[in-house]
Order: C-alpha cells, then structure tokens, then sequence
C-alpha cells in the first residue's frame, strides 16, 4: 500500500463538470493546476486553482454577453493550453455545449463539423488555425463570433473575429452554474470518420465523470503526480484522463509545447504520469532500435539482456510464470542501462497509459522490461471513453485489462464486444438511425471490435468486424495487427496491408527517409555500386516478412509498393488521430495497387 494520500472529488460531491471545478478550487485554491511554456520568454509558468479560476469568470462574463442560452454549441480549436480547460469550464458553466475540433484536421471537415452543430462561437488558437477557417467554403450562418488566443493583426480580421486579449472581460462576475443537471448535454465529439463523415458524438456531464470516477477506482492518481499533456484535448481519451480526471484527483497538468520537442519537455516536466496513443511509444521504440543497429554486438547484447531480465522481474512482481526477482543482476543492468532510457522519460514515470489503438505486446514488453510500466486502456469515444484497463499490479499488456468497476460487458454475436454502463453516450448529433445501429434497445453498444474474455475478466481484442480481409481463399488475415507489426521495423513508417478477395496480400509502404538512404548505401556497398529498383524491394520484402513471421503461413505479404510521399491529416490519407483512412489510400493509389497484381 501506498503511503501517499488521495483527495478524489466524488461523483456524489460534484456531478457536472462545472461543479467539480468549484469543489477544485474550494479545496486547493493555492495548489499548482496547469503549468504551460510562455512562447515568448520560454518560461514555463505555473497557475494555481485560484488564479484559473480568476481567468475562468473573466472568460465567462465575456461568452455571457454573446447572446447564448443554455444548450448552444462553442467550439474549441487550439493546441493543449489552461486557456481551452479555461474556456471549457466558462462554457459549462453557462449550461453551453463544447464541441472540441482537431487543429490538424481538414477545412471541409471543420466546416462540416461547424454547420452540424450549428455552433455559435469558435476558440482557435493562432494564425495557422484562422488560416485554415478561412478556408471554409460554407456560409456558417450561426457563427457569431471567433475568438483568437494569439495576436494577429487586427485591422486584417473581420468584424465577428476579435482578440482574446481584448475580447475577455476586465472584470470579472461570479462564477456561474446554470445547469444542475448531471445528464445534460455537455459536448459533442465528433469521430474521426475512418469510414464516413465524422458522427456527433453526444456525451452528458454524467457520463464523463462516471467514467473517471471508475478509472480512479482501478488506478490510484495522488495530488503530486505530475502529468504531461500532449494528445489533443480534442481526443476524449486526453480530454477525460488528462483534464476532468486529474482535476477530479488534484494533480498537476504540464502542456507540452508540441510533438517535435517532447523530448525536452520530458526532460524539463519529469512527468509520474503519462496518456498517449500507441504511436508514440512505437516511435520511441523505433528511435531506441535504430541507435542500436550503429552499436557494438556487445551493447546490443546488453541491452537486450537488461529487456529479458526486467521482463521476468515483472512477471514475478505480478505473481505469474516464468518470473525471478532479478537481484543483483538487475541491480547492475538497471544502472547501465535501464535507468538511462527512463532519464529519457524524465526519471519519475510511475506509469503511463496507453490507448485509442492496439498496442503490440512487443513494444509493452520493451518498455516494461526496462522498468517503465505501461498499462493499457480500451474505450470508445462512444464510452467516454474508457471501458477498461490494466490495473498496475494486474497488467497483461497482451490484454487490454477488465472492465472498469461498474462497467458491464459482454461478448455477442460474431465475438463482438458490447458495453452497457452510465458512461455510454446519450446517441450521435442529429442521427437517430446511426444511434439505433450501435445501441440496442437494451442500452448494450456494440463495438465492432472482436474479443476474446479470460476467466479473469481480461479483455483481448482479436480484431474488427469490418476490418478483416477475407482472401480468395478464404483466409482471413487482420491487417491492422499486421500493419502494426510491419512498422515495428522503424524503417517502415506507414503501411497498408491491402488483398480483399485477391489471391495474395500486398502492401503500401512508407519510408523512413533517413534509413531508407543509409539500406541504399549498404545494398549499393554489397552490389559493388549494382543496385536497382529489384533489389531495393527484395529487401523491403524480405524485412516486411520478418515482421509477419508470427503471423500465420496464408497472412504473407507477396509484393510492396514504396510511396515516396507520406500520408497525412493534410492530403485526406489519414484521421486526426493518426488512423490510415483505407478507402481514401486505395483510392489514391489504385494504379500502384493494380500494378502489383498484374498477371493474378
């Protein structure tokens, strides 16, 4: 047992979001809140619960003035800043619905979203977000006013688009709840829409304080742990474990800069706790396994020693087969090596979440295996978002962990998964049909994701529904875990496994540029300066079979094909959150695809 002490703020205490933000700053008005890097001096500066506060009845004195009424839409289109938990809480407290859009994501997209829900005011953060409103090419007519964090000049912007600095009241009023109703509308998410326009998903104040109140239960967060926020607020995952719950628990939020400079800021946080998606830990890994492949047999041996030894110190830390203590072995490899990747992280991690994807068990067993605890979560935006996890002293990261506490699950038809808990959303935005497809009458909502349940509860997915190839054979191969295990080779950046009733799989592959010239120079080396366009692909092949060997015999790739140009947010191949849309890549390269099955 922990010493620390816990100060959760209970459902029962505070059932809105803007009454848990009261009860916050009634506890710990002094306490740290946020801490973000002033752009301009390069200091990182703290807030206290107090001084948030202070900024949130500026903030909303001002949106009081606009003309809304409870149950308008405000949206949110900025980077992790207090100013969008800032604006959020302001918005709540007004009864107001916030609907978050991704910075990254297209203007057609963004209009859509805009239209659909026919938001009344807009928060974006800088130039490079107004530039892409203005990329919009429908009317808008509910839009009444854009807000700018940054400074832009002003005598360029229309009437409706004003300045934060000058738009946010001097002074400011009381804080205002208007609404006590724990199952009101509080936001509207829209999905990414890997298969179809984005769906509006409705979540009320319930259910996504529910939901953290049942993470809580499963994993312990303290008033000292430090988090380092850097998936977008706009994804619900960082928005319900990275902001409600952490100011449910107390703790500390750092807004990291961006991407490209995590590095340092890890350096410069020493986070104890960390959310994140997949990809990030598998560019870490990819980063760590391309430095190893310049060292020397004996420190690649070392390493992967320090890996195996950890790896079986956990297995005996969680009381299964095959574990050892380590002893002073451990003592020796975690001095040489394991205490220097975890310097990397900062030095305090306790442990970080992963989740919005499958991770590989690989990746989790690298990572643990150098004393960096990973659990991994499995939700849906639908679910707000969390439906389970791997406790920290029950982890099988092959897993996905049992359900939360509360949360029911069971396993349907075709192996699907469905899910029935207070976390469950109210439906989509102004799509009962949709609503009707994905909840049953008996409040159960169907995943679409294929899962197996142990007798411990532990969820393993399998695959999905409707991302399974079927070849024409028969065999049916699931590509999202094959593409998942292709880019374990850091060479490969981005890959689509493609064969829908085809004989055989292809795939589309994106290189790292840098290792892609130090293969060419190696093969020109080996092929005495001989090197075509054949022999780049053979060894492409016969790397992207190394990846699959685990896979069985029919799930083989036959033929590649090299893109030069990766696929991004940008050029429509992939979603904001990171997820290839396979249509639209099919699309755009079709020719490339036909190619590869000439002759069959």
């Amino acid at each position: 047992m922990s010493g620390k002490q816990l100060d959760i703020i209970t459902l029962e205490q505070a059932d809105t979001i803007p009454a848990l933000f009261r009860e916050r700053v009634a506890r710990t008005p002094d306490k740290v809140a946020y801490v973000q890097c002033n752009p301009a001096t390069g200091i990182w500066e703290e807030s206290s619960w107090q001084t948030i506060a202070e900024e949130v009845n500026r903030w909303q004195s001002s949106l009081s003035k606009e003309g809304l009424k409870a149950g308008d839409r405000v949206a949110l289109m900025l980077r992790n800043c207090q100013e969008w938990v800032i604006f959020d809480i302001a918005a709540q407290g007004l009864g107001l619905v916030t609907v978050p859009i991704y910075t990254n994501d297209r203007a057609e997209n963004i209009g859509y979203i805009l239209e659909d829900a026919n938001v009344r005011v807009l928060l974006i953060g800088d130039q490079e977000q107004w530039s892409i409103i203005q990329q919009i090419d429908r009317p808008l007519a509910d839009l009444i006013r854009i807000v700018v964090v940054d400074q832009l000049d002003e005598s360029k912007l229309p009437k409706h688009v004003v300045q934060a600095a000058t738009w946010v009241s001097k002074q400011p009023a009381e804080f205002q709840i208007n609404t006590s109703d724990t199952n009101a509308l509080a936001s509207i998410v829209y999905t990414s829409g890997t298969t179809g326009r984005s769906k509006g998903v409705m979540l009320s104040h319930r259910n996504m304080l529910w939901n953290i109140q049942a993470g809580l239960k499963a994993i312990d967060i303290y008033p000292d742990d430090q988090f380092l926020s850097f998936l977008p607020l706009s994804h619900t995952l960082e928005r319900t474990t990275g902001y409600y719950l952490t100011m449910s628990a107390g703790a500390c939020v750092a807004y990291a800069r961006s991407i490209p400079l995590l590095g340092e800021d890890l350096l410069t946080i020493k986070p104890t706790v960390m959310v994140s998606v997949p990809r990030i830990f598998e560019r870490v890994y990819a980063k760590i396994q391309a430095k190893l492949e310049g060292e020397s047999a004996l420190k690649k041996a070392l390493f992967n020693k320090t890996v195996d030894v950890g790896w079986r110190r956990f297995l005996h830390q969680q009381n299964r087969p095959g574990g050892t203590s380590g002893g002073l072995l451990w003592s020796i490899l975690e001095h040489l090596v394991a205490k220097k990747v975890q310097a990397k992280l900062g030095g305090r991690l306790r442990f970080a979440v992963s989740g919005g994807a499958a991770l590989s068990p690989d990746i989790a067993r690298f990572f643990i295996g150098l004393d960096i605890p990973i659990v991994q979560g499995y939700g849906l935006t639908e679910t707000s978002p969390v439906i389970a996890c791997n406790p920290i002293g029950d982890n099988i990261p092959a897993s996905v962990g049992p359900p939360l506490p509360g949360v029911e699950i069971k396993v349907g038809e075709h192996d699907e998964l469905l899910s029935r808990s207070p976390s469950v959303m109210l439906g989509y935005w102004n799509n009962q049909q949709a609503t009707d497809e994905i909840i049953d009458i008996d409040g159960w909502l169907h995943t679409g994701d294929k899962v197996r349940v142990d007798e411990n509860q532990h969820i393993y997915i399998t695959g999905r529904l409707k991302e399974i190839i079927v070849l024409s054979n028969g065999e049916k191969v699931p590509p999202a875990d094959m593409e998942t295990a292709i880019q374990l080779d850091p060479i490969f950046e981005q890959s689509l496994v493609i064969g829908e009733g085809k004989p055989y799989l292809i795939t589309l592959i994106v290189l790292n540029p840098e290792l892609k010239e130090k293969v060419l120079k190696e093969l020109t080396i080996k092929h005495s300066g001989q090197l075509d366009a054949t022999m780049l692909q053979e060894h492409l092949l016969a790397r992207v079979s190394r990846q699959l060997r685990a896979f069985p015999g029919y799930a083989t790739v036959r033929r590649i094909a090299v893109l030069d140009d990766p696929w991004s947010v940008e050029n429509n191949l992939i979603t904001p959150t990171l997820k290839p849309r396979r249509a639209k890549i099919m699309e755009r390269f079709e020719a490339e695809i036909k190619a590869l099955y000439v002759g069959h």
